[in-house]
């Protein structure tokens, strides 16, 4: 998985695979959903970020099973 923030713009991009987009989905004006063949998520593209995804702070934690 890939996290990118792009200050200039305000986007917040996060990349699950390298698989084929075979479909993009608006899920509303500042949310983009990007699927592969099989439905699985490749891509989420959040506009606005900052407000509405608390871009550019971000942690990350794995939990064990």
């Amino acid at each position: 998985m890939k996290v990118r923030y792009f200050a200039e713009t305000d986007t917040l991009f996060i990349e699950f695979g390298e698989a084929l987009v075979a479909e993009t989905r608006d899920l509303d004006e500042n949310t983009v959903l990007d699927l592969d063949a099989q439905g699985n998520i490749c891509s989420l593209t959040v506009e606005h970020a900052c407000q509405r995804a608390g871009a550019p702070h971000c942690s990350y934690e794995e939990v064990a099973a």
